[in-house]
Formats: structure tokens, C-alpha cells, sequence
């Protein structure tokens, strides 16, 4: 069986020193590409270097994330078209995030609109990250809808109908990872109402990792326990799940 992981922070400095190792354990695991999301200047020479060494596995994304749309979004912009060459497979991870407040969404709004616009441009998908900004969110993607987008909704968690509302404006995918597995989350009983195409697998590591990894560093080789999981779900295999699903990726970012 083979795997994509849509989501993945391999170069974040919880893996340090040991990346080449993890990389490893998610290819036995079966997980053949492994997508890694940008956040700001911080750390993108780090992921570009990292991608750069697993070439045909990393697959870099380009983007600036919600929490780090501050005053000086611009300028973060202007220093993430320097990259735009580098093999990039989506604009991501970007969208809005007012879990901690609402002191920065202005800004958050503008860089958000500023990036759904480059996807156009560059006929690229986007990677979006949604927490606690739904009716802002919708009002973008609305005005948006010009634009033609296609992407995914990583780490979703919504209900049935979001996935609905969201479908109904475009060319969309949810990304299911470990939150599927605890205990109380109502995506276990919404996923079923999500159509298996509509799905793509990510683990969002080194954060949120599958029962019974739950409070351990996550990381892509615990994939096959998603699947598992959602093929539960679905009712369906695993195989089902991994083919469908690894396809879906594919088709979307065109790896």
C-alpha cells in the first residue's frame, strides 16, 4: 500500500538531528511523499534545505501561516517569492487563526487574500489552515470565488455540512489526521458523511498524533493507523483507503 502524508513539519526543530531517521521510518511505513507546509522566514531555509536532500519525497509548499501575519506581512510576502522556483507544490499553509485573539486579523485577512490570489496566478492549490474564523473565512473564499481555487482543509475537524458548504464552492479536499482517533471527536461520526474522494491523509507532525500515540511526538510513518481508523469509519478497507486517498493527492498537487 502507498501513502501520502499531506502535512507534515519535517523540518521543525522538534525533529532535530534526527530527520533523516524519521523520513526513513515513514518510507518503510509505506508513506511515499511526505508534503511540507511553510510558516514564515524562520524556518523556510530549513525545509528547503531538508527537501532538497529527499528529493521525489519532500514536496515544499510556499506560504506565510495566519499566527505569523503580522504588521510586516508584507515584507514577509516579498521574501517568500524568492522560492516560487523551487518546486513548490502548493501555497500553503495559510488561512486564519483567531484562537489566541483577534489583535492581528486585519492582517491575517489581507495576507490570506494576497496568497488565495498568487494560487491563481500560479494555477497552484492551497493548504489552508481554519481555526475558530469561520464566518471570515467564508467571506473571503466568497469574494474569492472568481479566482477558481482548488485545495484542502488541513487538520479538519468541521462537521459534515462545512465540508458541504465549503464543496459547494469549488474543487475541495479535507486533510484527516489524528484527531480522528480521540475519544470525543465528532469528526469520527461526520467523516462518514465525507465522500472517501473528497479525503486526503496527513499526520501534521510533529503535533496531534493518532491513539495510541496520543501525547508522543507525531510523525508520518503513523499514517497506516489513520487509515485504519477512517477505514472504520467508512467502512471500507485500508487498501481502499490508501488508494483512494493517495490519489486524491496526487490529482490535487500533482505529484
Amino acid at each position: 500500500m502507498e501513502f501520502i502524508d499531506t502535512h507534515t513539519h519535517n523540518s521543525d526543530s522538534a525533529y532535530q538531528g534526527c530527520e533523516d531517521e524519521v523520513i526513513e521510518r515513514a518510507l518503510q511505513a509505506g508513506v511515499t511523499k511526505l508534503l511540507q507546509p511553510d510558516v514564515d522566514s524562520s524556518e523556510r531555509d530549513r525545509m528547503f534545505t531538508l527537501a532538497a536532500r529527499h528529493p521525489g519525497v519532500l514536496h515544499p509548499m510556499l506560504g506565510l501561516y495566519p499566527g505569523s501575519a503580522g504588521p510586516d506581512w508584507k515584507d514577509e510576502m516579498d521574501a517568500m517569492l524568492a522560492y516560487r522556483d523551487r518546486g513548490i507544490v502548493a501555497v500553503g499553509e495559510i488561512g486564519l487563526d483567531y484562537h489566541y485573539g483577534k489583535e492581528n486579523a486585519v492582517w491575517q485577512k489581507e495576507a490570506f487574500r494576497t496568497q488565495l490570489e498568487l494560487a491563481s496566478e500560479w494555477d497552484l492549490p492551497v493548504n489552508i489552515h481554519l481555526r475558530e474564523a469561520t464566518e471570515d473565512f467564508f467571506a473571503i473564499m466568497a469574494d474569492c470565488r472568481h479566482l477558481h481555487l482548488r485545495g484542502n482543509l488541513h487538520a479538519f475537524s468541521g462537521s459534515a455540512e462545512f465540508f458541504e458548504r465549503m464543496y459547494s464552492m469549488g474543487d475541495w479536499y479535507v486533510g484527516i489526521g489524528g484527531v480522528l482517533t480521540f475519544k470525543k471527536a465528532s469528526i469520527a461520526e461526520d467523516v462518514k458523511r465525507i465522500p472517501l474522494e473528497r479525503i486526503v491523509l496527513e499526520t501534521d507532525s510533529p503535533y496531534l498524533a493518532p491513539v495510541p500515540h496520543r501525547g508522543e511526538r507525531n510523525e508520518s510513518s503513523f499514517i497506516p493507523v489513520i487509515a485504519r481508523y477512517l477505514a472504520e469509519r467508512k467502512g471500507c478497507t485500508v487498501e481502499e483507503v490508501a488508494q483512494v486517498t493517495t490519489r486524491n493527492a496526487k490529482s490535487l498537487f500533482s505529484i
